[in-house]
């Protein structure tokens, strides 16, 4: 068996349409339009029960295995080896085999070359505001990273009625795209001589009620909980790493702030994604806005260079069966 995740067929948001199903499979039939799901709703663990989560048991005791994120037992081979399957998806490819609790069923008129990032970025950023941090009408809030995730952290924030949108990002060319998305102020770190957390501050007289980290790095974590108001203030963290601890200091909690944690923006996938592409059909929801760039599979590594160098928020590849 493969170690320490590699090799590994990767892509977690995609959007494509069901080749064919197993035995036991009754709620999709092939033709069924659909989108992979990285977070598993089984519909059946205390979990997926419980109003309190999107997390799934059996996602996490059998899906991932402890120290990388993809599944141990895989379908996919190259040359008579086994190649791992990302997250449960493997979406990087033409074909995929994913378990039926971990897809959901979308409307036939939904654009699959549209539709892709609402199973990750667009639910992600966008449920942390709306479902985790709860944000609230004409409050300030503050988005850090304005990635996919980042874009939609902003909508969310802009769709609960916030008065005020603060983005941070080091890469000024994203702030104009930001502001179709409701942003209202823009600060670049690299223009300013103090913390970040004291910008913030001293622009919002004391603090912004609720902060989004969409970035990933531990020094932002703690930057984005200490940007937030005392007494009151809510910070989430949906940016993922797994290289080192976040820390702070306890005075700055037990003033009164929250530090909370989000993945897929709290979203019931099975249930809620089509929700979400409803949304985007009714023109409730931005989608098409993220996609920057429409790629074929065999061009991934140019995507790749793009979104490293800060040049696209999404990139659609395209795949055609063979």
């Amino acid at each position: 068996m493969p170690k320490e995740g590699f090799p590994v067929v990767l892509g977690h948001e995609a959007a494509g349409i069901v080749e064919s199903v197993g035995p036991g499979v009754t709620e999709y039939q092939p033709g069924d339009k659909v989108i992979p799901l990285f977070i598993a709703q089984c519909r059946e663990c205390r979990f997926c029960k419980s109003p309190k989560t999107n997390q799934c048991d059996v996602l996490w005791k059998s899906i991932f295995s402890p120290n990388a994120m993809a599944t141990p037992v895989s379908r996919f081979t190259c040359k008579g080896k086994m190649l791992l399957q990302y997250a449960g998806t493997s979406t990087f490819s033409e074909y995929t085999v994913v378990n039926e609790m971990a897809v959901a069923k979308i409307d036939p008129a939904a654009p699959l070359d549209k539709v892709g990032p609402i199973g990750c970025a667009i639910c992600t950023g966008y449920g942390a505001a709306v479902n985790t941090a709860k944000v609230e009408p004409d409050s300030t809030c503050a988005v850090f990273g304005l990635g996919a995730v980042g874009l939609a952290a902003v909508m969310g924030c802009k769709s609960a009625g916030a008065k005020r949108i603060i983005v941070v990002d080091t890469n000024p060319d994203k702030f104009e795209k930001a502001k179709e998305f409701g942003a209202t102020d823009f600060v670049n770190p690299k223009d300013h001589d103090k913390p970040i957390n004291q910008v913030l501050s001293e622009m919002t007289g004391g603090g912004v009620d609720f902060s989004l980290e969409c970035v990933g790095k531990v020094e932002v974590m703690r930057s984005a909980l200490e940007s937030c108001v005392h007494g009151w203030g809510v910070s989430v963290v949906m940016g993922w790493t797994s290289l080192q601890d976040a820390s702070t200091r306890p005075l700055q909690l037990i003033a009164g702030r929250k530090w909370m944690g989000s993945v897929f923006g709290g979203f019931k996938g099975r249930d809620a994604v089509p929700q979400m592409v409803k949304a985007y059909l009714d023109k409730k929801l931005k989608v098409d806005e993220f996609i920057t760039h429409d790629m074929t599979l065999d061009q991934i590594n140019d995507a790749i260079e793009l979104m490293t160098h800060g040049k696209c928020i999404r990139a659609m590849m395209k795949v055609s069966p063979q």
